[in-house]
């Protein structure tokens, strides 16, 4: 099969390799569709893992073989994957703390070598431990609809990190992918919800979104919008849904007291910034984090997207072959304007 093999920094082939071989509990998937991540990039363009891998984790396809032990799943069904299962019973578990599981930090679906997600290839290994959150796409949907509740699952899980009451104002700095899917579902909350970003295309997307005002990020006068906006009680939450400091510094100062602030895109390590912690200390304003999915959240994000109360097709601006990965990666890492989500695949 090919497949789109890592050999080290920002160097991709296409391959020539093996059909993953699956054992009698597992499942063997021929990809459709795979979203490129934001996390796929990073360790590409960084190096920042050992090669060879083939990655690529928003994954949706249909079911060509099943192990002899599976039940539940035939062959012909089309689904959603999911790379990570928590054990559910460790401290981090027990604590709600899914992405901090180690059994969650395995990863469960590969197209060979080192297991990486896999979703860069003609086929997949769904292996025994992450089946509980392979989900049937039904009829009605298209295989990219599938391959988006793992992102979406991240947004909700985010979302729910936060003590909202339906009415409040909530800035989403950030109208990518991820920030135009916050906005949607925090509007489906009732949320007041304002956008930011630097591309006036995004803005009006986010408009679409269900924001209520969207306004550029540089605007001289935006403390001023968000404080008439807010009829001058300012923000009762934001989410930093864009890797900017200065996103992080600005939502703090238009914060109430008491408001919190969702990190979501600061996924770098070893970046120092400086921000005035009194802040958070005397005013109450929190920081929050929150990063990767929350397994028990699979039906709720299903019953979603697949209802399409949150509509993911917009997003998918730009479909590649794998043979044109490489275009796929660098589009995704340097969006334009008429760019939103990249997926890779042949979407059959």
């Amino acid at each position: 099969m090919r497949a789109v093999v890592y050999h080290g920094t920002s160097d991709l082939r296409v391959e020539t390799v093996p059909v993953p071989s699956i054992r009698a509990s597992e499942l063997l998937v021929r990809v459709g569709a795979c979203g490129v991540c934001p996390t796929d990039i990073k360790k590409i363009h960084h190096g920042t893992v050992s090669p060879p891998r083939i990655f690529g984790h928003e994954t949706a396809g249909t079911i060509v073989k099943t192990g002899a032990l599976v039940r539940g799943f035939t062959a012909g069904q089309r689904v959603a994957l999911h790379h990570h299962i928590p054990c559910l019973n460790c401290h981090a578990c027990r604590h709600h703390a899914f992405a901090q599981c180690a059994g969650y930090k395995r990863t469960g679906i590969t197209a060979g070598f080192e297991p990486a997600g896999g979703g860069f290839a003609e086929y997949v290994r769904v292996m025994e431990f992450v089946l509980p959150g392979v989900v049937p796409i039904p009829r009605k949907n298209e295989l990219v609809e599938g391959a988006m509740l793992e992102p979406v699952n991240t947004v909700l899980k985010g979302v729910r990190q936060l003590t909202l009451l339906p009415g409040d104002f909530v800035l989403v700095a950030g109208q990518g992918p991820i920030g135009l899917m916050f906005a949607k579902i925090l509007s489906l909350q009732k949320m007041n919800v304002i956008a930011t970003d630097l591309m006036p295309e995004r803005l009006r997307m986010a408009r679409r979104f269900g924001a209520r005002w969207a306004w550029r990020a540089d605007d001289p006068n935006l403390n001023d919008h968000i404080h008439k906006a807010t009829r001058k009680r300012g923000l009762d939450a934001a989410v930093i849904a864009v890797p900017s400091d200065a996103a992080v510094r600005q939502a703090q100062a238009n914060l109430r007291g008491g408001g919190e602030i969702l990190l979501f895109g600061h996924t770098k390590r070893g970046a120092v910034t400086e921000l005035d912690l009194s802040l958070v200390c005397v005013d109450e304003k929190q920081l929050l984090g929150s990063y990767s999915a929350d397994f028990l959240l699979q039906k709720p994000v299903a019953k979603m997207v697949f209802s399409r109360r949150l509509d993911v097709r917009p997003l998918m601006t730009h479909t590649f072959s794998l043979e044109q990965a490489s275009d796929a990666i660098s589009l995704a890492a340097h969006p334009r304007p008429e760019s939103l989500k990249i997926v890779i695949g042949s979407v059959a």
